[in-house]
């Protein structure tokens, strides 16, 4: 799933309004990005706790620094930025991370709120996958998550994660790679959705 790209007219015509001390500015940035940095949170921390936390906390960097945000170039990829530093230093300190994967399931099982054996059958993927990517290093996990979840391409990642572009192909390769063989080796999976990651 690709996103769309990010428009900065908005976002240019809010910050200086925030800079003066406009709180309804800064409620409109907030509400325009907090479901893609909750999103980024949550599948990096697994806990919607802390995610609801480095939501918070994005929010409060982005206030604390919006004097020196350049208007001339999108947000979303600073605010990611934040995010991802934030949901890593949590993870690093409760040694877990586990990914949310649901569109992804969705797309092979159909509606959540469809048939009991469609409900079963989604969870139990969700399960797999969960454990498939869990397995990966974290490098891999985090380019997976913005990349097939955000649908940030290569530079804004490279950004995001502030290492080459060339850093985020060789993470992304692997991280699909070693996914591919996971998935494609458990029997209960349709050989389909292992090739989700190509």
């Amino acid at each position: 799933m690709r996103r769309a790209a990010v428009s900065t007219g908005e976002d240019s015509e809010l910050i200086p309004r925030i800079r003066q001390g406009d709180l309804a500015a800064f409620e409109a940035l907030y509400d325009k990005y907090k479901g893609q940095v909750y999103r980024t949170a949550l599948a990096i921390a697994r806990d919607q706790s802390a995610a609801e936390d480095i939501l918070q906390e994005c929010f409060v960097r982005v206030y604390a620094h919006i004097d020196k945000i350049d208007v001339s170039r999108p947000l979303s990829p600073w605010l990611h930025r934040i995010a991802v530093n934030l949901s890593y230093n949590w993870v690093t300190k409760r040694k877990r991370w586990v990914p949310l994967l649901g569109e992804v399931i969705d797309q092979f099982v159909g509606d959540r709120h469809s048939s009991p054996e469609h409900i079963l059958e989604r969870e139990e993927l969700q399960r797999i996958i969960q454990e498939a990517v869990h397995s990966l290093s974290f490098a891999q996990r985090v380019v997976i998550v913005l990349f097939h979840l955000n649908g940030f391409n290569l530079e804004e990642i490279a950004y995001v994660l502030d290492c080459p572009v060339g850093t985020v192909k060789s993470r992304l390769y692997y991280g699909r790679q070693n996914l591919r063989r996971k998935l494609g080796a458990d029997k209960r999976l349709s050989a389909g959705l292992a090739y989700e990651f190509p």
